[in-house]
């Protein structure tokens, strides 16, 4: 596994407002990573810190194996960045700005740009200041995956598209990560269109990484548990430490829990029940991610 970023006891501060505290991370691939997490909880200063944008309060943060206060053109080159606000030139063409934006990389893949201004439908020669808030999306990921990174950091990148074009995206991302072996980590709130695409799940609660898993593991993991009492009423409540939720209701109970699959047969032996799994897809899983698996 390649390291494209490390993060040791990273902290930031804006004022008296700590906003990262203390985390401790590596960011490897090649694999897309899902970047969660609710409003303000870190995500983007996260981010802003990966492309050199924020420096540290305290701690320390490299990208590319370099710090983020001396990133240079040899890290930079090889970073593909889609901000969550897009800025780009308004007076120019479509044509113009990727005309622009090439002149900086020798690598540029003129037949990437073809390929992907003939499936997002972007037309070359509308100006940049016409452009919808989704074909500006369109246009900032153009411009971000054309030079080949080796590390792509994308913030919402789909939260303005249509469902077909973000199915268009997600696709490009495998493309992507398979063309060009590359890490690619994606901040979002559409959770269902990133269960689609992403190796591991990383989430950020109030500054604090809670969850930093295999995508595989957490669906094996965490599941819900449909139970049936054989004989006469479930207890009034388990006190299993693995149980994250629990709702009981005379013979039948919904459970969440995070464990071993193995811990399903002794429960059963143990309260003489039937139980079910029901596997849980990533927007279920959501709100136990951000409290780090605990109730």
């Amino acid at each position: 596994m390649n390291c494209v970023f490390e993060a040791n006891n990273l902290t930031k501060r804006f004022n008296s407002k700590t906003v990262l505290e203390g985390i401790d991370l590596k960011v490897e691939g090649p694999a897309i990573i899902g970047l969660l997490g609710r409003n303000g909880c870190g995500k983007t200063t996260l981010i802003r810190h990966i492309t050199g944008q924020y420096l540290p309060s305290e701690g320390e943060a490299k990208t590319l194996g370099r710090s983020s206060a001396a990133l240079g053109h040899d890290e930079l080159v090889n970073v593909g960045y889609v901000p969550q606000e897009v800025q780009l030139l308004d007076w120019m063409t479509v044509e113009q700005h990727l005309e622009y934006v090439a002149s900086f990389y020798p690598s540029w893949d003129i037949e990437r740009q073809g390929r992907l201004l003939k499936r997002l439908e972007l037309d070359k020669d509308e100006m940049v200041g016409n452009l919808s808030s989704g074909n500006l999306q369109k246009l900032s990921l153009i411009l971000a995956v054309c030079h080949h990174p080796q590390f792509l950091v994308l913030d919402e990148p789909v939260s303005d598209l249509d469902p077909i074009v973000r199915s268009q995206l997600l696709q490009f991302l495998l493309e992507v990560l398979r063309e060009d072996e590359a890490t690619i980590l994606v901040s979002s709130h559409v959770l269902r269109d990133v269960e689609k695409v992403v190796d591991r799940v990383l989430c950020i609660d109030e500054g604090r990484v809670t969850t930093n898993e295999l995508l595989d593991e957490l669906q094996e993991s965490l599941v819900e548990w449909i139970v049936q009492a054989l004989a006469g009423d479930l207890p009034a409540s388990f006190d299993e430490p693995y149980i994250l939720d629990q709702e009981i209701s005379g013979r039948q109970a919904k459970l969440v829990v995070r464990c071993d699959a193995a811990e399903l047969d002794g429960f059963r032996s143990r309260y003489g029940v039937e139980a079910v799994v029901r596997p849980m897809n990533l927007e279920d899983m959501f709100p136990w991610l951000v409290r780090g698996g605990s109730a």
